[in-house]
């Protein structure tokens, strides 16, 4: 298997990174829950239909991000030149072959969905394909192909679960807390009361950790995605060159034309929020002249190895 003798050459340093977020991730709930029942707040309910979002968002997520985006899968009659760069890249990788789509957008970005290898999908936008060169396209493809190998829909969407129960108990116990529901039958106590601040403050520190948590990690998969990427097609200056392509030409595109993709943002190789790389530690993208150093000097590991 092509690909998997090539990645074994791990960014060690990236991967620590990954673990150690995701062992933080790990502090941060097991501390919330334990929070949430030492006050006796009834968040296993919550947690149920957190859960339910969330298997909805895992099994349809694919057809909601294409959907969203207007793309259409596309059979290799239809695109036999993108079907044919799929096709050389799943068999170096030793991969199963992910469904292909195109997307009617001039917005220049490409993306992958789906739980898992067997399910998967890619894309690419009209924009994108305009923009560049076949290699270049190749890069991005190598690119979201190593998304769908390491799993990464999967991981988020795991990873998301418990912020998404610190999301809603936050709505659920302010009103609580306005309206003293959970409080009555411990008022008498004295309580009550400060037992759903201390639950909603609670809340609202575990979202807000939890998505900088989540953020760093969708960060570090880019970069793990674009070295994987860079590896499998062997030439990582054309990922780069991709990536400042696609850069400057969202730079150029009218706001009102990316809000229309803003739904499919997390999943893009490249964000199409305008400013989005100047948010450091709110940014679910890595900034590009980052990635693009990290491929450089990628491209001189390689051409020396």
């Amino acid at each position: 298997m092509v690909m998997r003798s090539r990645v074994s050459r791990r960014d060690w340093g990236l991967t620590w990174r990954m673990w150690f977020v995701m062992a933080m991730l790990a502090v941060v709930y097991l501390a919330f829950v334990a929070i949430l029942s030492g006050l006796g707040v009834p968040w296993i309910g919550v947690g149920i239909v957190a859960g339910i979002m969330l298997f909805v968002q895992f099994f349809f997520s694919d057809r909601l991000v294409l959907w969203s985006m207007g793309a259409k899968v596309v059979t290799p009659e239809q695109e036999p030149k993108l079907h044919a760069m799929v096709d050389r890249l799943v068999e170096q990788a030793g991969m199963r072959k992910p469904k292909v789509a195109v997307a009617n957008s001039e917005v220049p970005n490409a993306f992958a969905t789906g739980r898992g290898p067997r399910n998967a999908v890619i894309c690419v936008t009209t924009g994108i394909r305009r923009r560049l060169t076949d290699e270049e396209l190749e890069g991005v493809l190598g690119h979201e192909l190593t998304h769908v190998v390491n799993r990464d829909v999967l991981v988020i969407t795991l990873a998301s679960f418990f912020a998404t129960v610190a999301a809603m108990l936050m709505q659920m116990l302010f009103w609580m807390g306005l309206f003293g529901g959970m409080g009555r039958s411990r008022d008498r106590e004295g309580g009550g009361g400060g037992a759903i601040m201390i639950a909603y403050v609670a809340s609202v520190a575990v979202y807000f950790i939890a998505n900088l948590l989540i953020l760093a990690l969708s960060r570090y998969r880019e970069y793990a995605a674009d070295r994987g990427g860079a590896i499998l097609t062997g030439a990582p200056s054309r990922l780069a060159s991709a990536l400042e392509k696609i850069s400057g030409a969202i730079a150029r595109i009218p706001t009102e034309d990316l809000r229309k993709v803003e739904g499919a943002n997390a999943f893009f190789i490249v964000s199409a929020l305008k400013g989005d790389s100047l948010a450091g530690l709110f940014s679910s993208h890595p900034p590009v002249h980052k990635r693009v150093e990290r491929l450089r000097k990628l491209e001189r590991e390689l051409e020396g190895f």
